[in-house]
């Protein structure tokens, strides 16, 4: 039904793009870029203008240039709102440019505005505004996150006459990352909503978004873990001892992992039955790599500190099914 509410909520936006028609153009500034923004954050609760988000991710993929115009829109458009709808509808469309792959992205770093105190224009409105500051926490954090990863990787290469090749990573270097990288995991299972309140089409395809990543995080996490197994035997104390605390850490968020699945997928959150099998460690893998660290401090050879192939400690997948890393995420809108 369309209401008064709906009817100027409608009038805001039409307003702000004509206001937007007549902005002058600067390397900051695209009014064309500024309207399929405000399309795209539009106060409609009930739908996504995924047309507006394309239009947007193609102009990112054409050229990073249009990062600085497109970050700068949204920023407006963020730091004006006092609407829950306007702003999961940015933080969604913030999650769809990070998945944009072009340097550009990763070079944003801390995010130009900041959600983490938002207040709902309307009262009682704390679930949703829990939602948001969550969401945009972990969207700050996963920026901040990018940048520095992808300075890491410029400092570590190696030049070759004209080319670049990668440098690579020391084991510090890499169980930091995988630190990093379950830091995020926690964050984005504090993600979710609370009360059937909140069951909703943006609410709901939101959620979408946050279950891919998730997917794609844990799977890089696996994949992270099973690269120090494989090396396991050849680190020093200080590296193993950081990767039991990162194995531990890994069979406590399975089981998180899990429950948040059942979660989301009792909601009605359609992507959370798509979700990859679960890798569970065993206790008993943890506990061998504690007797492998404890025994590297003893005054041992090196070659007797290698075990056996069947002593040797492994990734159990549950049903057997070695988890696939998903496709990249499309937030319902790329």
């Amino acid at each position: 039904m369309w209401t008064l509410k709906g009817a100027s909520n409608a009038l805001k936006d039409v307003s702000s793009l004509f206001i937007a028609n007549f902005a002058p153009s600067s390397a900051n500034r695209n009014p064309e870029i500024e309207a399929a923004v405000i399309k795209a954050t539009n106060h409609n609760n009930s739908r996504v203008d995924y047309r507006s988000a394309q239009l947007l991710f193609a102009w990112i993929r054409v050229s990073g240039h249009y990062i600085r115009p497109v970050m700068s829109a949204l920023t407006t458009r963020m730091e004006k709102t006092r609407s829950w709808t306007v702003a999961l509808k940015g933080l969604m469309l913030l999650h769809g440019v990070f998945t944009c792959k072009v340097p550009a992205v990763q070079k944003i770093g801390r995010l130009p505005f900041d959600l983490s105190n938002f207040k709902d224009r309307k009262p009682n409105m704390f679930q949703h505004e829990a939602f948001i500051r969550s969401y945009y926490t972990y969207l700050n954090k996963k920026s901040a996150f990018m940048m520095k990863h992808s300075d890491d990787r410029k400092e570590g290469t190696l030049r070759r006459g004209i080319k670049e090749r990668p440098k690579q990573w020391t084991m510090m270097q890499h169980l930091a990352w995988l630190e990093n990288l379950q830091g995020l995991l926690d964050m984005l299972l504090e993600i979710k909503p609370q009360g059937e309140k909140m069951k909703n089409v943006l609410v709901l395809e939101a959620m979408n978004c946050i279950m891919l990543e998730i997917y794609d995080i844990y799977s890089r996490i696996c994949n992270g873990i099973a690269a120090v197994l494989v090396r396991l035997y050849s680190i020093g104390k200080t590296e193993a001892g950081m990767a039991f605390l990162i194995l531990q850490k890994a069979s406590t968020q399975a089981e998180v992992l899990s429950r948040h699945i059942d979660f989301c997928r009792d909601f009605g959150v359609t992507k959370a039955s798509e979700s990859p099998k679960i890798v569970y460690i065993r206790k008993d893998d943890i506990q061998q790599l504690e007797q492998i660290i404890n025994r590297a401090s003893s005054p041992q050879k090196a070659e007797q500190l290698i075990p056996n192939e069947e002593d040797k400690p492994t990734m159990p997948v549950k049903d057997n099914v070695v988890i696939k890393k998903p496709e990249p995420m499309q937030l319902g809108m790329s």
